[in-house]
Parts: structure tokens; C-alpha cells; sequence
């Protein structure tokens, strides 16, 4: 299918799509005019893009991921795989950020902030 046709069909640009494929999300070939034409499965991927991208996973991520998916044999128990460990990743951000809350908050009402000085009376 030509990109026009791919673009509308999963509610994208055909901006976006050029770009899926320079950052290797999508692989076309071209035709003797020199049109890019994409495999049918394309469709059904860009779902599983916009899906993931939802899920927190970066770009970049998803190519990766891509091709540990399309080698796995079991792709349920490899997304299973996938997502504990962005659970993983997620669950240390948390903690990062529940450490740089109580820091903030240490710091609230005090003489300088900055430096974490004491409470002013």
C-alpha cells in the first residue's frame, strides 16, 4: 500500500510515517516509479507503535524491541518479558522521585532552601 493509503489508514501524517521509517519502524520498497510501497502488516504494526508509545516506551524502545519481537518465538511470553522490565524501570523512577519529593519538601520553610538551612521562627 502506498503511503498516503498506510498514513490515513492508521490515523497518522504521512510526515510521520517518512519518519517511522528513517528511524527503522517501518521498511518499504519501492516501486518502479519510485513510490513507496508498504507490506500489509504494516497496518497492524503502527498499531502496535501507537500502542507501546501509551505503554511509555520510547521510540527508540520500540525499535529495539521490534527486532527482539520478530525473533522471539513465543512474542506473548517476550512482551511479558518486555513489560516487567518497564516495570522495573518505572518502579526506580518512582523511587527517585519520591527521594526528590521528601528532599524538596525537607526543604520547604526554611531560611535558605537551597542549602537546606533551618526552619526561620
Amino acid at each position: 500500500m502506498r503511503i498516503g493509503e498506510l498514513a490515513e489508514r492508521a490515523g497518522l501524517t504521512t510526515d510521520t510515517v517518512r519518519f517511522y521509517e528513517k528511524v527503522g519502524l517501518l521498511t518499504s520498497s519501492r516501486s518502479g516509479n519510485g513510490y513507496r510501497d508498504f507490506p500489509p502488516e504494516a497496518l497492524p504494526w503502527l498499531d502496535y507503535v501507537r500502542t507501546a508509545q501509551r505503554l511509555g516506551f520510547s521510540l527508540a524502545e520500540i525499535v529495539r524491541t521490534g527486532e527482539r519481537l520478530k525473533d522471539a518465538p513465543d512474542s506473548a511470553a517476550a512482551l511479558s518479558a518486555l513489560f516487567a522490565e518497564k516495570i522495573e524501570v518505572i518502579d526506580a523512577r518512582l523511587a527517585e522521585l519520591a527521594q526528590l519529593r521528601a528532599d524538596l519538601a525537607d526543604r520547604v520553610g526554611t531560611e535558605c532552601p537551597l542549602r537546606g538551612g533551618q526552619a526561620s521562627v
